[in-house]
């Protein structure tokens, strides 16, 4: 892997959909539902789609998982994952809290992701390789440390799309948390990463939601696995457990 070409190359994915999706932002743009009852407009199409005219003339050989369009060459060792708008319900809703997520898998992991707010113009760019480091427009991020579920912020998008055992085991370790945060989607795992929050537990996450927030929560110092414990690759579930400090992560896989 060409680490340089390819930070260039996911920094022009993320401008050219932050080009797209700003003047469609709080404006009357309409949404329709998916068969997964989500909604979709037309600014994730055209940032999924001019994403994905990009790859496909300067990496015509690797592979596409996207939100909206499905697969390409999903047998190819490189596949970048794309997610146009993550939180499109917050974009519907004027907030700032969404983000889009693009991530380059090698041989199943995700080894580059990437975080970008086209609003505030904020952007997470993390590596999982070693030595790698998750920057914040261009400026280094830590997770901060927290010494146990007693003292941690936890967040998740929303308790109410959990399953009934996944909610049940959410809230084993909400009412140990020192402070639960609703809503946020990608945009949580960012603020994990620059040290403002402690714990993100997501249930169901499917492949283009999680596989940028690997390498950005790793880089950071983080950590990030499903709720076994184990590495998030290709083919997994989507139950997601993000922590800035392995002490809280440790204690929240006990409860689940």
């Amino acid at each position: 892997m060409h680490v340089e070409p390819d930070l260039v190359l996911a920094n022009r994915l993320a401008d050219a959909a932050g080009e797209v999706i700003r003047p469609l932002f709080r404006t009357a743009v309409e949404a329709t539902a998916k068969p997964d009852r989500s909604p979709v407009t037309r600014a994730d199409r055209a940032a999924e789609d001019v994403m994905r005219r990009i790859l496909a003339s300067d990496r015509p050989r690797d592979g596409i998982i996207g939100e909206e369009f499905g697969q390409e060459r999903p047998g190819a060792s490189r596949i970048w994952v794309l997610d146009p708008i993550d939180g499109t319900r917050a974009f519907l809703a004027g907030r700032p809290l969404f983000g889009t997520l693009i991530a380059l898998l090698v041989d199943g992991a995700p080894v580059l992701g990437v975080i970008d707010q086209p609003i505030l113009k904020e952007r997470w760019v993390g590596q999982t390789a070693a030595g790698g480091a998750t920057l914040l427009n261009g400026r280094k991020v830590r997770v901060r440390a927290c010494p146990g579920l007693s003292a941690a912020r936890l967040a998740t998008t929303s308790p109410w799309h959990f399953s009934g055992a996944g909610h049940a085991a959410f809230g084993r370790i909400a009412r140990l948390a020192a402070d639960t945060i609703l809503g946020g989607d990608c945009f949580n795992y960012a603020m994990l990463a620059s040290g403002h929050l402690d714990l993100v537990v997501e249930e169901g996450l499917k492949v283009h939601d999680w596989a940028a927030l690997v390498p950005v929560v790793a880089g950071a110092g983080g950590i990030i696995t499903d709720w076994r414990g184990r590495p998030l690759r290709l083919g997994a579930a989507g139950d997601v457990i993000a922590a800035g400090d392995r002490r809280v992560h440790a204690q929240a896989l006990e409860r689940m």
